[in-house]
Parts: C-alpha cells; sequence; structure tokens
C-alpha cells in the first residue's frame, strides 16, 4: 500500500534533500531513500544500545573485563617520573 504526504521543507532540510538527490534521484526518491537509511541507523543504534546495556547486566562480562585490564596495565610501560 503506498502512501502519499505532503511536507513543508525548512532551509536545512531542503539543503538535505539536495544533497540526497544529487546522485539523480528524484525527490521522491531520496526522501524514500533517506527515510530508509535514517530507520536503518537508529535501528543499528537502538540494537547497539540493547548489546551494550546487556554487558553492562553481565557480572561474568565486567570480571574478565577487569582481569584484562589488570593484564593490560602490567604490560604497559612504567613511566620513569
Amino acid at each position: 500500500m503506498s502512501r502519499s504526504i505532503h511536507v513543508r521543507l525548512d532551509d536545512a532540510s531542503t539543503a538535505a534533500l539536495d544533497v540526497v538527490a544529487a546522485g539523480g534521484m528524484t525527490e521522491s526518491e531520496a526522501v524514500r531513500t533517506a527515510l530508509r537509511e535514517s530507520a536503518a541507523r537508529r535501528l543499528a543504534s537502538s540494537a547497539l544500545r540493547e548489546e551494550v546495556q546487556a554487558l553492562a547486566a553481565d557480572a561474568r562480562d565486567r570480571e574478565e573485563m577487569r582481569i584484562v585490564r589488570e593484564q593490560l596495565a602490567e604490560l604497559a610501560p612504567r613511566s620513569s617520573s
């Protein structure tokens, strides 16, 4: 099912549309592309945020990271001051 919308663009949005459409797309194609790309970024960001929250809640993972930090600190060069 196709859906038609009408929007009033401000100057910044008009400039952004020009950038997206610069590859030879029609304005409609550019808007559809921009919407799909924006949705994909939001979904990826949401998935990453959920993964970070899951890792932060994982006590075993936090302990493993603490051990790795300690091991890396032992390998780091000592300051001479």
